[in-house]
This record gives structure tokens, C-alpha cells and sequence, in this order.
């Protein structure tokens, strides 16, 4: 009897803790978990937001981990902190700093002509996929300039994916390392010489670079079995799920597969600093590139609006920087039918939050949640293609 009294009387303990803790916010400002946790659910009812996964990192490291709603909400299961996304470009993010591992490495130089790794000319190999050769740019030579580091970047001047030009090939909108214009193409290019590199696949080296010193054990850029047992759905605004898309063949641009508690390590570690020495973090959250235009997708990503001097936004290898009154942070986001995503974090106040989504709604709340969970006023929701719950056909 007295045990289970003091199993009760430590249940409450916790629960009241987990009820009484404060997150603290860039702006030296705390809420409480439970009404975070409260304004979370509220916010997803307003904009019928299917399911949500998000951490939130104090002191560089994980303090609020939390879900919501469903993974598939026409069979009614539930979300949990295991639950397996589709993180879509988290991808990126996860690259950029593979390739820094390699550069520490001497492996490829950021600066070199990708051209100069090949024994043959980049449009001579030949690929299984026709989307995925180099043949539609042989006379155009600027692509013998492109580099890693304006692969990620983003300035290499090739399209964000081939598939979306009007005629479908491949081709060099601008000179390369001249602006910045979301290249997913480009991280592709980078992939493959990498790859030719090492004589082995990308998912391999990422095992060996990230994953599992980072003790990401559900993360992976290929469809695993053992994710069948726990994983979303992507939605639509009627909460119909979408066709689900296992990933045979790695795509650093895209097909990695993780949950909260994997990525929440990540960014954990990029705070932290681990895996590369500090001129590596020098380098791979540079200002490599200012960002001036009006939006980061769509007609108004052609419109300059912005100035190097006014533009707080910019590029590194990888993630995006952002510049604000505490500090630069740096951000990733993630999209697709059903898929919404978005990271961000505050190296000088040790501060970070990975939301997670399997929503076509889950952008709407990204402002209201950003500013609540951490405080986060400066991300700038227009350029982000964000349309907040509350502006939705304004």
C-alpha cells in the first residue's frame, strides 16, 4: 500500500512539473508548456491542421517535444513523437552539412568546378532516369563553372527541378554564382559527384556522416520496413491523404525519412557545434549569398525587392540565415502535397524549434506558432510563401 502510494504521489509530481514548465523565448520571455500546448491544439482546430510533431530546444538542447492530431486521419491514428515523416527538404539541410564532414575531410574543395572530380565530361554519363542527365545543357559551358558550394547555396543557376519547366529539360537560367534562386537540381549535381567520389551511394555516407553519429536511428533518405509499423500520411485541406511515396533511390534534395526526436538531434548538434571544428560552422552558416528577392517561390521570386544592404536574409551551405536582433539564425523548411516543415534556430541564445506537418494547412499556423513557441517575430512569412490561418483569402 505504501508503495502505490508513493507511485501515486511521484505521478503527480511529474505531471505537475511537465504543467508548471516554462519554455524560455529569444526575447528572454517564458510560456508555459501547458498553455503552449493548449495554443498548439487551438491553432491547428482554427486551421484544420491534420497532425503535428514539434520540438522546442532551450540551452541547445530538446525541452518541449510534443504531438498532435493524426497521422492518417481517415483511419483515425493517431500522432506520436515516433511517428515517421517524409521531411521532404530537411533533406538539404542534413546535406549541407554532409558535405562540410567531406570538405573537413579534404574529400572535394567548396570552389573547385564539380567538372574537375569527372574522368569525362558531365554530359556524357549516362542515367537510367532520362530526367536525371546532363545532356540538355552540353552547349551551354557555364555549367563547367558550377561548384559545391554554389550547389548549396543555391546560385548554380540551374532549376529548382527540371520537371517544372515548361518543356521539361534541364537548362542554365543564369550565370552561375551570380544570385540566389532554390535549386533542388543543383543539390542533385552535387550528389552525383559525390557519389562518383566515393563509389558508393549518398544514403551510405550519410549513415556513416550524420546518421549515426548524430544516433538518428529512424532516419534514413531510403523507405525502410521497419517504418511501415509507424507513419504518416500526407493531407490535403479536405483531410484526404495523399498517395504515399517510398523512396527507393536517395535523393539528397528530398527523400529523407525521419521523426521529431531524430531531427530534433540534429538540430541539437548543429547548436552545439558537433562533428566539425569552428571554422567548419564558420563555413557552413556564412552569408554566402544575400537573398533580395520579393518571394523564395513562384512569379515574385523574379522580383527584387531588396537590397544587399536592407535584405535580412541570405544563404549558407545548406540552410537559410536570417539576420535578427538576437543574432543570425539559421532555418530550413520543407514542402509538398501533404507535407509542411519548418525549422529554425538561434545559435546565440541556444534557442531552436522543428515543426513538423503532414498537412497542406500546416503553413498557415507557422507565424502564430513560431512567435508563440519561441518568440520568433522575424521570420519573414511573405517571402516564405506562408499564407497565416487569419489572411486566407484576404
Amino acid at each position: 500500500m505504501k508503495n502505490i502510494i508513493l507511485t501515486i504521489a511521484g505521478i503527480l509530481v511529474l505531471n505537475f512539473t511537465a504543467a508548471a514548465q516554462k519554455i524560455k523565448r529569444i526575447d528572454n520571455s517564458t510560456i508555459q508548456a501547458a498553455t503552449l500546448t493548449a495554443n498548439i491544439q487551438h491553432l491547428m482546430d482554427t486551421a484544420q491542421v491534420t497532425g503535428l510533431v514539434i520540438s522546442v530546444l532551450n540551452n541547445n538542447k530538446p525541452v518541449y517535444t510534443k504531438a498532435f492530431g493524426y497521422a492518417d486521419r481517415p483511419k483515425a491514428v493517431k500522432m506520436d513523437t515516433s511517428t515517421i515523416f517524409w521531411s521532404c527538404s530537411f533533406s538539404k539541410a542534413v546535406f549541407g552539412y554532409c558535405v562540410m564532414r567531406l570538405v573537413e575531410k579534404k574529400v572535394l574543395d567548396l570552389d573547385t568546378p564539380l567538372v574537375k572530380y569527372l574522368p569525362k565530361p558531365l554530359p556524357d554519363y549516362i542515367f537510367t532516369k532520362k530526367t536525371r542527365g546532363y545532356q540538355d545543357i552540353r552547349q551551354d559551358l557555364r555549367y563547367e563553372k558550377i561548384t559545391a558550394r554554389m550547389c548549396l547555396n543555391h546560385t548554380s543557376g540551374l532549376p529548382n527541378y527540371r520537371g517544372f519547366e515548361a518543356d521539361g529539360k534541364l537548362k542554365i537560367r543564369f550565370d552561375p554564382g551570380t544570385r540566389y534562386s532554390y535549386s533542388g537540381e543543383g543539390i542533385y549535381l552535387l550528389q552525383f559527384v559525390i557519389e562518383q567520389l566515393y563509389g558508393k551511394s549518398y544514403e551510405a555516407i550519410a549513415q556513416e556522416e550524420v546518421f549515426r553519429p548524430f544516433e538518428m536511428t529512424h532516419t534514413s533518405y531510403l523507405w525502410r520496413n521497419d517504418f511501415n509499423a509507424n507513419h504518416a500520411m500526407g493531407h490535403d485541406s479536405l483531410q484526404q491523404t495523399y498517395e504515399f511515396d517510398e523512396r527507393t533511390t536517395a535523393h539528397a534534395a528530398g527523400s529523407m525519412y525521419t521523426n521529431i526526436n531524430d531531427y530534433t538531434k540534429f538540430m541539437s548538434g548543429i547548436l552545439q557545434q558537433k562533428g566539425l571544428s569552428p571554422q567548419g560552422f564558420e563555413t557552413l552558416l556564412h552569408q554566402d549569398v544575400a537573398i533580395l528577392s520579393r518571394q523564395q517561390f513562384g512569379p515574385n521570386a523574379l522580383l527584387d525587392d531588396k537590397t544587399p544592404a536592407t535584405t535580412p536574409l541570405f544563404y549558407g551551405l545548406g540552410f537559410g540565415l536570417l539576420k535578427t536582433p538576437h543574432g543570425t539564425a539559421f532555418f530550413k523548411e520543407g514542402h509538398s502535397e501533404g507535407w509542411q516543415h519548418h525549422s529554425i534556430g538561434f545559435p546565440e541564445k541556444g534557442i531552436a524549434v522543428v515543426i513538423m506537418t503532414n498537412s497542406d494547412q500546416g503553413d498557415h499556423i507557422f507565424k502564430a506558432l513560431l512567435e508563440q513557441s519561441i518568440g520568433d517575430t522575424y521570420t519573414p512569412w511573405y517571402w516564405e510563401n506562408y499564407v497565416p490561418f487569419d489572411y486566407v483569402g484576404k
